[in-house]
């Protein structure tokens, strides 16, 4: 009875530990899905093609994420100042590196209902939700006087019209048409005294014109002159092949598979610039007209600490918006120091381009060592540069920086040369600090022996490989049925025959054949003595496929492509070891 009375008591007991720890695990699993569903959002990205924008031309809008977002999107908010012409989806899956990269797309052909700083709105994907982005919209197009006659045009613009010697000017080209074309070329802008520079795709989008829709194709440029003074963009030329409706082709249409084309050539007009000089007061010093200069630092050491010996690198990035890489400057000649060792690195430069024009980058790596224990203060960096949009100077800068060089801890103890001076000796052998080095040099002891007996097995590896003729490798040359040996000519016909068909066995036999009558040597480990790098290169793979455990696919055009270089190589050598033939035969 009591064991009955134990036995409930211990069941009831397990029971309600067992209750507990289902609740537990409910709990811990409820606080996971939800750390998850947290964690694991789709980011949806939202971007237009260009900004600003007119209220009579169609823009596009862009969604974009890398993950599945919670559901479909849903554009409704985006009526309220907008009118969506078209939509479409597009899903990409791609495999790097055996890993996989999706990127899924909504494109939203849309336009304004109003001008104004326009908002749009953060559009919900189920759970998930994009961003809201602000953007402008501007009343009409430069393009309202164009007349109704006008079926393709071209309109250029330059802003601004007005700036310094090596600033940047943006020039944009619209070219409008509502007929149908085969094809159409434009000339690139010509400007003496300045570089010019493509930025970005071009863009594609329709707008209204006094009641008529045109397609837009619009591209931009980065022009940065190199003279101050006034400057002349000549007008570019447009030429297009413009379908022409003819009534009486319509019946040839079932016969005939081109259409009827009428070539037509259009001009911009020219605009001129007023280029102005650096102020006099910059006189000397290094000019950077931008729109904005950011400088930034990044270090190696999480700290400013570093010990005596060991190098920290200082990683300093200049960037600017509407320049060029060219323009920067070294920042790595104000951080001269003589107390430290300062070895700078191979600058990095790289120019993007996008709608708003060029952003320049330069990033240099410097390496700083101290010699000696201390504070080593490092000056301030200041860029000055010149602010194209207020018109005005200012200084890009990184404060001083103090590094903090501590002395090394001594691997070694300091042996004093006196010999009267028994007594430290004595001390330095019951230092406990020489244990570690003790066996670091017995660690590069057996490491001596192990790298000295692999470089002897080498040696006698080599050593047999090439004079005591492997069995493996040893084919006698076949005869023919004259009983005469191989000629050159038919062991190369063999070779080319095997490298045709990809085949490593056949390829190896017919290969030491050309290596016996060329070299006189029956191996392929003697012949990679005789080979240049590309040779050599298609040896090992000639190899690698012979003897790998699994069985891989051989290109054989690359070896019979060596061999023949191989062959003609020696072949104008022993050429010119022959003595040359007398030029008068009085001579022979």
């Amino acid at each position: 009875m009591v064991n009955s009375f134990t036995s409930t008591i211990l069941i009831t007991s397990n029971k309600g530990l067992i209750v507990r720890s289902i609740t537990s695990l409910i709990a811990a699993m409820t606080l996971m899905m939800l750390f998850s569903v947290s964690a694991f959002a789709a980011q949806i990205n939202v971007s237009v093609d260009r900004n600003p924008i007119a209220m009579t031309d169609s823009f596009q809008l862009t969604f974009s994420t890398t993950t599945s977002p919670d559901d479909d999107p849903n554009f409704a908010p985006l009526q309220k100042d907008f009118d969506i012409i078209n939509q479409q989806k597009n899903s990409q899956l791609s495999w790097v590196n055996g890993s996989s990269n999706r990127s899924i797309q909504w494109t939203l052909n849309v336009m304004a209902k109003r001008s104004g700083e326009l908002q749009i709105p953060a559009i919900s994907f189920g759970d998930d939700a994009s961003q809201p982005l602000s953007i402008t919209v501007t009343k009409t197009t430069p393009s309202s006087a164009v007349s109704n006659s006008d079926e393709l045009f071209l309109e250029v613009e330059a802003t601004p019209t007005d700036n310094y010697v090596q600033a940047q000017v943006l020039y944009t080209v619209r070219f409008y048409h509502r007929i149908n074309l085969t094809q159409a070329t434009l000339s690139d802008p010509e400007l003496d005294n300045a570089v010019v520079e493509k930025i970005a795709e071009d863009t594609q989008y329709n707008t209204q014109i006094k009641g008529m829709t045109y397609s837009v194709t619009e591209r931009k440029y980065a022009i940065f002159p190199q003279k101050s003074g006034a400057m002349t963009i000549a007008p570019l030329v447009l030429t297009a092949e413009v379908i022409i409706d003819d009534p009486r082709s319509r019946y040839n249409n079932f016969f005939t598979q081109h259409n009827n084309t009428q070539t037509k050539r259009v001009l911009s007009k020219e605009i001129n610039l007023n280029i102005k000089a650096a102020p006099v007061s910059l006189k000397g010093q290094h000019w950077l007209p931008a729109e904005q200069v950011t400088l930034k630092e990044a270090w190696s050491n999480k700290t400013s600490q570093v010990k005596v010996g060991e190098p920290i690198t200082r990683t300093l990035t200049i960037s600017a918006k509407g320049a060029t890489s060219s323009q920067l400057p070294d920042l790595s000649t104000q951080i001269l120091n003589s107390e430290l060792k300062i070895y700078p690195d191979q600058p990095i430069i790289n120019d993007q381009q996008n709608g708003e024009g060029v952003m320049a980058m330069r990033e240099q790596k410097i390496a700083f060592i101290p010699s000696t224990a201390g504070n080593f203060t490092l000056p301030a960096i200041e860029v000055p540069w010149f602010n194209t949009q207020t018109q005005e100077m200012e200084t890009a800068q990184l404060p001083a920086v103090t590094l903090v060089a501590e002395a090394a801890a001594s691997t070694s103890p300091t042996i004093n040369n006196n010999s009267s001076s028994t007594t430290p000796a004595k001390s330095l052998t019951k230092n406990t600090e020489i244990m570690p080095a003790s066996k670091s040099d017995n660690t590069w002891m057996w490491a001596s022996i192990v790298f000295g007996l692999a470089w002897l097995l080498t040696l006698l590896a080599l050593f047999w490989s090439r004079f005591a003729k492997p069995r493996t490798e040893k084919i006698k040359l076949k005869t023919t049925a004259k009983n005469k040996p191989l000629t050159l000519k038919e062991v190369i016909k063999e070779l080319k025959t095997a490298c045709v068909n990809n085949d490593p066995q056949a390829a190896q036999h017919a290969l030491i054949k050309w290596a016996t009558l060329s070299y006189n040597i029956t191996s392929l480990a003697e012949l990679s003595l005789y080979c240049d790098a590309n040779m050599l290169a298609e040896l090992t793979k000639l190899n690698h496929a012979l003897y790998a455990k699994e069985k891989l696919a051989w290109p054989g055009e690359d070896l019979l492509k060596a061999v023949m270089e191989q062959q003609t190589k020696k072949s104008s050598i022993k050429k010119a070891d022959e003595p040359l033939v007398p030029l008068y035969p009085s001579q022979r």
